[in-house]
C-alpha cells in the first residue's frame, strides 16, 4: 500500500507541475503581447516626431506636430490596445467570421455579404473630402506600423487571442475604417425589427387591441394602419421558423436594445457659473473591452478629447477647447421592408412599376474553417438587397411567391459620415457643427451641442423621401411594386429637425418622440423610450440653474417612473386589502410584498429588494394579459411595455379586455389578474432567488454583463476575460441598464452607458469622463477592467486638455520618430 501510495503521490505531483507549467507557458506567451507604454522606436509612414502620453487612467494623449501624425498616433494606439477587437470588427464587415470560426458565423456573414457593407465602404472613400482622406491613410498607416512593430519585435502576436486563431492579419485600409463604422450602423438599426414584429402581430390581432400592445408615443395621432394581410393577393403566410437567432456575433440586436443614448445640455442662463454645461451616455451592447475608448487628439485647431471607437479616426463623442457634443440614437425611420412578387414564369425576375425585370446577381464565395465553401448567390433590387426569411424574422411575414428587400440608408456607396464626423470634431461653434452635419448619412443620431455661449440639438442623418401615397408609412412591410411605396430620394437637410438655443435654456433627449410632423415629413413612428424622459424633465426643470454635479446626478439617477406610475395603477385595489394571512402561505408573501412595494419610492437600487418584485411582478402580468391573444407570437414580447399595461389598466380605448382569458368561461378582471401575476413572480423568486423577500437584492438578479464576444463561453478561460457587477437601474431610468430578458435571468443589464461624459465650459478641465470596462482589450493588462468599479460606482476620472497634467503622473510615454526610407 505504501508503494502505491508514493506512486500515487508522484503521480499527482507530476500532473500538477504539467499543469502548472502549461499555465506558465500560456501566461508567457499571453503576456507577451501587452503593450509597452515607456518606449522609443521608429515607425514607418510618419512624418514628424510623435509623442504619445499615457494618464494616470491610461488614456493616450497624441502630440503630433500635424494632424497626419495625430491621426497616425491615434491608429497606433487603437492597435496597441484593441487590435484583436478592430480584426473582429473588420471580418464581420467583410462576412469573413467563418473562416476562424466556421459554421457557427456562417448566417452572420451572409447577412453581411447580403447587405455588401464592405463592399459599399471601398465605394465611398472615394467620396469623402480631402481632409478625411488624409486622416483614413494616416490612421491605417499607424494600425500597419504597430502590426509590423509587433511582427518583427514578435510581440505575443499583438493580442492573446491570435494564439487561438490564425495569425495573419492583412494591412488595415481606409475602407476598413469605414466598414467599422457600417458595423456600428447595423447594431443601432432597428427598424426592420419592428416592422417584421409589427406586421406579425397584425396578422393576429384586430386594429385597436394592435394599439394596446405596439403604442404610439404619447403625442399626435395617425392614421390607422393598413389591414397587412390586405396588401396581397391571396397571401400565405409562414408564422414559425425553427429559429430567430441572428447567428453568432451578428451585429444585430432585438428591437428594443438597438440603439438608445441620453444628452442634454444647458445653456448660460440656466448655469450656476453662466456658461455652458453638456451630459452624454450613449448606451451600447456591454461587452469585454467596451466598445469606447478614451482618447485626446493635439491638432492644429486644438485639443479634442472623448470617446473614440476603435478602427475610426475620430472622437465620436467628447470636447474640445470651444466646443462639446454628444450622441442619442435619433430612432429616425431610415430603413423600409418591401415585399417583391416573383414572376411565376421565371423566379429570377420581380415585378416593378414598369413590369418584371431581372434581379441584380452576383456570386459570392463564404470559406468556411474546416468545411467546405459556401457559394451565394447575391440578389438586389431596385429598392435594396434581398434577405432571406431566415434573416430578421422577414420569413414570417412574406407570402408564397415572394421574397423581402431592404431600403435602407445605410447601404450607400456615397457615405460620406466619417468626413462629416470629423468636421463636427475640429468645429468652433454651434452654428459650424450644426453645418457640418449635412454630410452625416447613416446611422441616424441626434447630436447635441454646446459652446461657450449656447446649446443646440439636430438630428443627423439622411431621411427618406416617401410618398404622402405610401401604403403603410414606413410601418409594416409594403409591396415593393407600387411606385408610391417606393423611396424618393432624401429630405433637404434643413427639414431635419433642429432645436437651436431654446427659450428655455436645456436641450437634451433620452430617445423620446423628438416632435410631431405628418408623414411624411415626420421622423419615425417608433421611439426608443416614453418613460426616461419624464424623469429628466423633472430634475431639469427642478432646479432654476445647474452644475456639473446636477447633470451627474441626473446622469446617474435610478429612479424608474414607470414603476410610480404603474404600481398604483396595478396594484389600487390589492393594496393594504386583507387580514394578515398565516406564515408560510403564497396569501402572506404577497402580503409582504405588496408592503414593501406600498412604501418603495420607485428606485431601481441595486441593494433593494423592491426592484426585483417591481420587475418580475410586471413581466408575469403581460406574460398572463398576451399568452392567449397572441400564443406563440408572445415570445417576441418578452420584456413588459409600460406603455401597454398603463393603457390595459386604465382601460384607454376598452383596453382592459386584455385582463380577460378568452379561453376560460368567466370573465377576469384586471384585479384578479395582477394578483394571479403578482403570485407568479413570487413563486419565481422563491425558486431562484430564496424565499425571503426582505433580503433579496436587486443587483444580484441586474448584474451587468461585459462578456467577450468570443471567449466569453469558453470554460475556464470565461472567469478571466468576462467582467461582471452589481448594478442598479432598469430599462427605463435614465441610468439605463436595459435587461435581457429572456430565462433563466430575464433581468441580467446587457445594454447600458459604456461612456459617460459631463463637460463644463466655465471650468473645462474639471470636465470628466468614464467608460464601463478599461482601455485596454487585454485580459492580462491592469487596464482591461480598472474603470469598471469607478463607473459601477457612478464615478469619473477628469477630461483635461493640459499636456501638463496628462505627463505628471504618466503610467508612460511612447516616442514614434520617423523610419529611414
Amino acid at each position: 500500500m505504501a508503494l502505491i501510495f508514493r506512486w500515487l503521490m508522484r503521480l499527482l505531483t507530476l500532473a500538477v507541475l504539467l499543469v502548472a507549467g502549461a499555465v506558465a507557458v500560456v501566461y508567457y506567451l499571453a503576456a507577451g503581447s501587452l503593450p509597452d507604454y515607456a518606449a522609443e522606436h521608429d515607425a514607418r509612414g510618419l512624418q514628424h516626431r510623435l509623442e504619445i502620453v499615457r494618464d494616470n487612467a491610461n488614456v493616450p494623449h497624441i502630440f503630433g506636430q500635424s494632424d497626419e501624425d495625430t491621426y497616425f498616433g491615434l491608429g497606433y494606439v487603437h492597435a496597441q490596445d484593441r487590435l484583436w477587437q478592430m480584426m473582429l470588427m473588420r471580418r464581420t464587415a467583410q462576412g469573413r467570421l467563418s473562416e476562424l470560426f466556421g459554421t457557427r458565423t456562417l448566417k452572420t456573414d451572409e447577412l453581411m455579404r447580403r447587405l455588401d457593407v464592405y463592399n459599399l465602404a471601398r465605394q465611398s472613400v472615394a467620396v469623402q473630402d480631402d481632409y478625411a482622406k488624409v486622416a483614413l491613410a494616416a490612421y491605417a498607416r499607424g494600425v500597419n506600423a504597430r502590426i509590423e512593430r509587433i511582427n518583427t519585435a514578435s510581440l505575443g502576436r499583438g493580442a492573446p487571442e491570435f494564439f487561438l486563431f490564425p495569425p495573419d492579419i492583412a494591412p488595415w485600409t481606409p475602407t476598413d475604417s469605414l466598414a467599422v463604422a457600417k458595423v456600428m450602423g447595423v447594431q443601432l438599426s432597428g427598424h426592420i425589427q419592428r416592422e417584421v414584429r409589427r406586421a406579425r402581430a397584425a396578422l393576429v390581432l384586430p386594429p385597436d387591441r394592435l394599439a394596446d400592445l405596439l403604442p404610439e408615443a404619447p403625442g399626435q395621432g395617425i392614421a390607422a394602419l393598413p389591414d397587412y394581410a390586405a396588401l396581397f393577393d391571396s397571401p400565405v403566410f409562414q408564422m414559425e421558423f425553427a429559429s430567430r437567432d441572428p447567428g453568432f456575433l451578428a451585429p444585430v440586436a432585438p428591437a428594443d436594445l438597438a440603439g438608445a443614448s441620453n444628452a442634454w445640455a444647458a445653456a448660460p442662463e440656466r448655469s450656476a457659473k453662466s456658461s455652458t454645461l453638456l451630459a452624454n451616455d450613449p448606451h451600447l451592447g456591454l461587452t469585454a473591452p467596451t466598445v469606447w475608448y478614451l482618447a485626446r487628439l493635439e491638432l492644429e485647431g486644438g485639443g479634442v478629447i472623448g470617446g473614440t471607437i476603435p478602427g475610426m479616426p475620430v472622437v465620436m463623442v467628447g470636447r474640445s477647447g470651444q466646443l462639446g457634443w454628444g450622441l442619442t440614437s435619433s430612432y429616425l425611420d431610415d430603413q423600409d421592408v418591401h415585399i417583391e412578387q416573383l414572376n411565376p414564369d421565371n423566379p429570377e425576375e420581380y415585378l416593378t412599376p414598369g413590369g418584371y425585370v431581372p434581379f441584380e446577381t452576383r456570386q459570392s464565395i463564404l470559406r468556411v474553417d474546416d468545411g467546405d465553401p459556401v457559394t451565394l448567390t447575391l440578389r438586389w433590387t431596385e429598392n435594396g438587397p434581398v434577405l432571406p426569411g431566415s434573416h430578421y424574422d422577414l420569413g414570417s411575414v412574406t407570402p408564397r411567391g415572394h421574397v423581402a428587400s431592404v431600403s435602407w440608408t445605410l447601404l450607400s456607396g456615397a457615405d460620406t459620415t466619417i468626413s462629416a464626423a470629423l468636421e463636427i470634431m475640429r468645429a468652433d461653434s454651434v452654428e459650424a457643427a450644426l453645418a457640418a452635419g449635412e454630410g452625416y448619412i447613416a446611422p441616424s443620431q441626434n447630436l447635441v451641442l454646446a459652446d461657450a455661449d449656447t446649446v443646440a440639438m439636430k438630428t443627423l442623418g439622411a431621411m427618406p423621401k416617401r410618398a404622402e401615397a405610401h401604403q403603410s408609412q414606413g410601418r409594416i412591410p409594403a409591396p415593393g411594386w407600387r411606385d408610391e411605396n417606393r423611396w424618393k430620394g432624401r429630405i433637404a437637410y434643413d427639414l431635419n429637425p433642429e432645436f437651436l438655443a431654446p427659450d428655455g435654456g436645456i436641450v437634451g433627449n433620452t430617445n423620446n418622440k423628438t416632435l410631431d410632423r405628418d408623414f411624411p415629413l415626420h421622423v419615425s413612428y417608433d421611439w426608443g423610450d416614453t418613460q426616461r424622459v419624464r424623469r429628466w424633465s423633472r430634475l431639469m426643470g427642478s432646479r432654476e440653474v445647474h452644475t456639473r454635479e446636477s447633470f451627474i446626478e441626473a446622469q446617474l439617477d435610478t429612479v424608474s417612473p414607470s414603476a410610480r406610475t404603474l404600481l398604483p395603477l396595478v396594484g389600487r385595489d390589492l393594496f393594504f386589502t386583507a387580514e394578515a394571512a398565516p406564515e408560510g402561505t403564497i396569501e402572506r408573501q404577497r402580503q409582504i410584498a405588496l408592503g414593501l412595494l406600498a412604501n418603495w419610492n420607485g428606485e431601481m437600487n441595486e441593494h433593494l429588494p423592491e426592484p426585483l418584485i417591481y420587475a418580475a411582478w410586471m413581466r408575469k402580468l403581460q406574460e398572463r394579459l398576451i399568452r392567449d391573444e397572441l400564443a406563440g407570437l408572445a415570445s417576441t414580447f418578452q420584456k413588459p411595455e409600460p406603455l401597454f399595461i398603463e393603457r390595459v389598466f386604465r382601460n384607454v380605448d376598452d383596453a382592459g379586455a386584455w385582463c380577460d382569458v378568452l379561453q376560460s368561461a368567466p370573465i377576469e378582471t384586471c384585479t384578479e389578474v395582477a394578483r394571479d401575476a403578482l403570485d407568479d413572480a413570487l413563486i419565481w423568486i422563491e425558486e431562484t432567488w430564496g424565499k425571503n423577500l426582505e433580503s433579496l437584492r436587486w443587483g444580484d438578479a441586474h448584474t451587468a454583463r461585459h462578456d467577450h464576444p468570443v471567449l466569453g463561453n469558453a470554460p475556464g478561460l470565461k472567469w478571466v476575460v468576462n467582467i461582471r457587477q452589481s448594478t442598479s437601474g432598469g430599462d427605463n431610468t435614465l441610468m439605463r441598464g436595459a435587461t435581457n430578458g429572456s430565462y433563466p435571468n430575464p433581468f441580467l443589464n446587457v445594454h447600458g452607458a459604456g461612456y459617460r461624459g459631463v463637460y463644463d465650459f466655465a471650468d473645462p478641465d474639471s470636465s470628466v469622463f468614464v467608460t464601463a470596462t478599461g482601455q485596454s482589450g487585454h485580459p492580462l493588462s491592469r487596464y482591461y477592467d480598472d474603470m469598471g468599479e469607478l463607473w459601477r460606482r457612478g464615478e469619473y476620472v477628469p477630461m483635461s486638455l493640459d499636456p501638463e497634467l496628462a505627463r505628471a503622473a504618466a503610467v508612460g510615454v511612447t516616442v514614434l520618430t520617423p523610419a529611414a526610407p
